[in-house]
């Protein structure tokens, strides 16, 4: 977090500006909507307009670049939550597809014990085999 010293400063309209600057960058306003531009911090800081942008313009220009900062980290740190956000709806996609591709998988293993037991009946490689019969085929319709 962001903070100026204000303690220094014999100036009352000055240390009223760091003062406000130090409340928005921390998020607790008390006269202001709370949004990072001069407009709102002359109305935190209790002061016209023209202060910061005539008579305390390097206040203006130094709380510009933070503010600058400031919202380049949140833009950072939005971006950073979407691109979480849809890796974890990828995750649940590709967890969904896994579970069925599984389920896919026992039915798959499950006729292929059984085509297997059945071709080693048929075979005669078993004691069994005369339980197993092969059944005709049916002659093809032209």
């Amino acid at each position: 977090m962001t903070s100026f010293p204000f303690d220094s400063e014999p100036d009352p309209v000055r240390r009223a500006i760091l003062a406000a600057m130090n409340r928005l960058f921390a998020g607790t306003p008390q006269r202001s909507a709370g949004r990072l531009n001069v407009s709102q911090l002359a109305v935190e800081a209790d002061v016209k307009r023209w202060h910061l942008t005539h008579q305390h313009s390097d206040l203006k220009d130094l709380f510009q670049s933070e503010a600058a900062k400031a919202e380049a980290k949140r833009a950072t740190h939005v971006r950073a939550a979407d691109a979480f956000e849809e890796l974890k709806k990828k995750h649940t996609k590709l967890q969904d597809r896994c579970r069925v591709l599984e389920e896919r998988l026992a039915i798959y293993a499950t006729a292929v014990s059984l085509l297997t037991l059945e071709n080693t009946a048929l075979s005669g490689r078993e004691e069994q085999a005369a339980k197993v019969r092969a059944l005709p085929r049916r002659p093809r319709m032209p």
